[in-house]
């Protein structure tokens, strides 16, 4: 059987076609994000955030709860809103709040995981939640569906909301003065990273999410130098890589989060090298 035969066979499995729909859902929320936290200077934010529904995760666990998203969301939300507030009059800065809520997240998550485990495997369940899983290929239609609606909510927010995250973005002061209310803005540049960065856990774990978000962005922005051109190259990027890199793993049997990673990895060094040849003399 070659390489094609095979593939065909596998997509012959719905839980395969469940997992190629999120992952392509995923990704694209993820490179329209992408682009506004590289602009913002909050690429580290996509990192501090996994480390935040890591710890969500554990707290979870400890109550035996089958449905994690009920606590992993709301903390990962009014993390992601303490992270994007933190400006140049807290008394705390942007970066050292990321770093003090991520590690602590991370840290005191591993410790209940630990101190409450019930699990005969917790270095493998650790593990898989930082690294990503098979999970994404165990998916019910139940949260194919929930993640199909997230998507496209985080989608048409970005579509309805654009110039004034486009504004917000790239100046604040000048946004307040003509009558956009920055704070509200970023606020909801806040809530919508946090429903991406929770949907993404099961496609590359919490330690890869930041490379699916920030990956794309910087690709782009090596080719294109206008917010439109890098955003829509952005998620058209985003998406070939993470069909690619599902594909890839379906086939080879290789861990679904490190080869979509490593696929944007390659990615991004191709359009680094267009990038420099052709602002070459």
């Amino acid at each position: 059987m070659n390489i094609f035969e095979k593939l065909m066979d596998y997509l012959s499995y719905p839980f395969v076609r469940y997992a190629i729909t999120v992952g392509v859902l995923i990704a694209l929320c993820s490179a329209l994000l992408g682009v506004i936290l590289v602009l913002k200077r909050f690429s580290f934010i996509g990192d501090g955030l996994s480390h935040v529904a890591f710890g969500g995760i554990a707290i979870a666990s400890v109550f035996n709860l089958t449905n994690q998203m009920l606590i992993v969301l709301p903390v990962t939300v009014i993390s992601a809103v303490l992270m994007l507030r933190s400006g140049s009059r807290a008394k705390i800065k942007g970066d050292a709040v990321i770093a003090m809520i991520s590690v602590g997240s991370l840290a005191l998550g591993y410790l209940l995981m630990n101190i409450f485990s019930t699990s005969s495997n917790l270095s493998g369940d650790v593990c898989s939640t930082l690294f990503g899983s098979t999970s994404i290929l165990t998916l019910t239609s139940f949260e194919v569906w929930l993640c199909v609606i997230l998507s496209m909510l985080v989608i048409a927010v970005f579509v309805i909301f654009y110039n004034r995250i486009f504004s917000v973005t790239f100046d604040e002061d000048f946004s307040t003065a003509i009558g956009v209310s920055s704070k509200r803005y970023n606020i909801l540049i806040a809530v919508v990273i946090a429903v991406v960065i929770v949907l993404a856990m099961n496609l590359v774990g919490s330690l890869l999410i930041s490379a699916l978000v920030i990956f794309p962005a910087l690709s782009a922005m090596r080719v294109f130098d206008s917010f439109k051109k890098v955003t829509v190259f952005s998620a058209i990027l985003s998406v070939v890589c993470a069909l690619t890199g599902l594909l890839l793993s379906v086939l080879f049997s290789t861990p679904v989060g490190s080869t979509i990673v490593a696929v944007d990895v390659a990615a991004f060094l191709l359009c680094y090298i267009m990038g420099t040849a052709s602002r070459t003399p």
